[in-house]
């Protein structure tokens, strides 16, 4: 009689176990994220001012990096000289520089004084990648103009050895000729007027 009542109170036991944990949960292989906690909320997008969780994007993405201006015009180291040269057949220094600008939405007047009238003047020690830099070569004031693109160095379309090339403008010869730097911030029409903010940062 004993035995049986053990008996009894042991399966009455089990029962009650099988009841209150439900039917058994396999472990996930290894390496395998654990399901969500049921109580757990949803992710949700951060409120204006607060910081976004980890590896989101709230933030619009500047599709006219400055950084892409300079990496378009390295690409066309080697292209040839040619007098008033504006495309990729050849080009000469400002046409150089309005047709990088131009892929990029930023349009540029054809002549080098005038494109020395656009944009914001910035010192020499503030110049970034990016910036037009200008010389005084063949006529007084601005007459050749290159873009600058990281330390000390830009990228231009000379004539005296006839192919667009990198070069120091903290040379001799370039920091003899320095006139100054301009940032274009914002597109400008043929006669230099703004026709629309559109970044290069």
């Amino acid at each position: 009689m004993r035995i049986l009542l053990v008996l009894v109170l042991a399966l009455g036991a089990g029962a009650c176990a099988a009841r209150s944990s439900g039917a058994p949960v396999p472990r996930p292989f290894p390496g395998a994220a654990l399901p969500p906690t049921p109580t757990a909320p949803p992710p949700t997008a951060a409120a204006p001012g607060e910081p976004s969780p980890a590896g989101a994007t709230t933030e619009p993405i500047d599709v006219r990096p400055r950084t892409s201006l300079v990496a378009m015009a390295l690409q066309f180291r080697g292209v040839p000289y040619r007098n008033g040269g504006g495309d990729p057949a050849g080009f000469d220094c400002s046409g150089f520089v309005q047709y990088v600008f131009a892929q990029h939405g930023l349009a540029l007047p054809r002549e080098v004084r005038d494109q020395y009238g656009v944009g914001e003047s910035v010192g020499l020690s503030e110049v970034k990648a990016g910036d037009l830099l200008f010389f005084e070569t063949v006529t007084r004031g601005a007459s050749h103009v290159g873009l600058a693109i990281g330390g000390d160095q830009f990228v231009h379309a000379p004539s005296s050895r006839g192919v667009v090339r990198v070069e120091r403008f903290s040379a001799s010869y370039w920091a003899r000729r320095f006139v100054g730097a301009r940032r274009v911030t914002e597109a400008v029409t043929s006669a230099g007027t703004p026709a629309g903010v559109r970044s290069a940062k």
